[in-house]
């Protein structure tokens, strides 16, 4: 046991959080280690649960679709829909069948139960329509954006009309094909049609910006804040699209910077809105530089996190989530001398750290990086803990 580190460990609720923090950020992450985890998602829903009630926060946003969320949003405001198929379709990354995510929605649909919408609970996802084998077509966001404004906007201001967007968007599943994920040659992005498709979107943004003042006035303000995230994702798939075409060496950690500069747009967007409650992997909430290797190929690309927080200062705050054990996955007890071994040899089962002074303990030790042997869970860097704000420390992750 390092001297001092007993001292930094305290209670999970939200005093203790804020104690932690200089002042209450506009946008506070709570990232994780690992996806899937039941204990890592009850352990959220706790802490946002007292962040809302005790400290005003109004949106909740997840690694999730933006545009499908909207589906989550919708039901949590006005109660539209059916739980079951809200689960179904609001969520990508087979998020909605987990029983946490589940029990987070109908806490969210409770709590604004007959409340004045300025006081209600927002919902948010903040990635792309993205998957690891792809991305969606950008006809969904494209046509929503185009009748956004061909309801509110003089039509000869328009630069295309809607059945040109679906002339050049053509099939969809031309842009869902998974073997472009491998294969640059099957990707449609750099054909002609995707390049006018990619000059409209940004015409169609720019007009949307110049009209702001009309459409704040003319339309409901959520349907401009809707227009205004299907813009971001138009032109965001359609330039993953474009990379993914690409042939050059840097092809892969473009995409992956990408999709990050997606999130952090819309996690900005969120911003604007109000303080809000952000969950995400750790790699996409850290204040630096993410890294992988692919092969023999070593990629770095700047995270959402790193992104967000070099805008908004001390307006981001940053909460790692670190697990000592996942039996069930082949991870035991962290070694002592890594920084997880140091907190699993505390008694209490899950506390939040205080980093800083973490770091500060461990000034003249340096720990060892922890080796995780499963792929799927990534362990905290030593390096890097003097530039996160909290961790959250679960002893034990075990399968229901």
């Amino acid at each position: 046991m390092i001297a001092g580190t007993e001292d930094t460990a305290h209670a999970v609720e939200a005093a203790t959080v804020m104690r932690l923090l200089p002042t209450r950020p506009r946008l506070l992450a709570l990232g994780e280690p690992t996806h899937g985890e039941d204990v890592l998602l009850e352990v959220r829903n706790e802490i946002f649960r007292q962040l809302v009630e005790q400290e005003g926060y109004r949106t909740i946003a997840i690694e999730s679709d933006c545009v499908m969320g909207l589906v989550v949003d919708d039901y949590v405001t006005s109660g539209t829909g059916i739980l079951d198929e809200v689960m179904e379709r609001g969520f990508s990354h087979e998020w909605g069948a987990f029983a946490a995510n589940r029990e987070l929605v109908r806490w969210m649909r409770a709590y604004n139960d007959g409340r004045p919408g300025s006081e209600q609970l927002r919902f948010a996802g903040f990635d792309g329509p993205l998957e690891i084998t792809g991305a969606a077509s950008p006809r969904q966001a494209l046509t929503a954006l185009h009748g956004y404004l061909t309801a509110w906007v003089d039509a000869d201001l328009l630069p295309c009309t809607a059945e040109t967007l679906d002339r050049l968007l053509g099939a969809d599943d031309r842009w869902t094909n998974p073997a472009a994920m491998m294969d640059p040659a099957e990707s449609v992005g750099q054909t002609p049609d995707a390049k006018q498709l990619r000059l409209l979107a940004d015409d169609l943004v720019a007009l949307l910006d110049a009209q702001t003042p009309h459409l704040i006035a003319a339309s409901a303000r959520e349907d401009w804040h809707r227009a205004r995230l299907y813009g971001r994702t138009a032109t965001g798939l359609l330039r993953y699209h474009f990379w993914m075409a690409d042939t050059s060496p840097s092809r892969v950690a473009r995409l992956l910077g990408v999709r990050d500069s997606i999130m952090a747009a819309n996690l900005l967007a969120i911003a604007e809105r109000g303080p809000a409650l952000v969950n995400a992997h750790n790699g996409h909430l850290q204040r630096h530089k993410s890294t992988m290797r692919m092969g023999d190929l070593p990629l770095e690309w700047w995270s959402a996190g790193a992104i967000v927080s070099a805008h908004l200062g001390e307006g981001y705050a940053f909460l790692a989530t670190a697990l000592g054990t996942i039996r069930h996955q082949g991870v035991d007890a962290p070694p002592p001398d890594t920084i997880e071994g140091l907190l699993y040899a505390l008694p209490e089962e899950r506390y939040i750290v205080n980093a800083r002074r973490l770091a500060t303990a461990l000034a003249n030790v340096t720990p060892a990086a922890r080796v995780s042997p499963w792929f799927g869970y990534s362990p905290l860097d030593p390096a890097h803990v003097d530039s996160i704000d909290g961790i959250v420390f679960v002893k034990d992750s075990r399968r229901s």
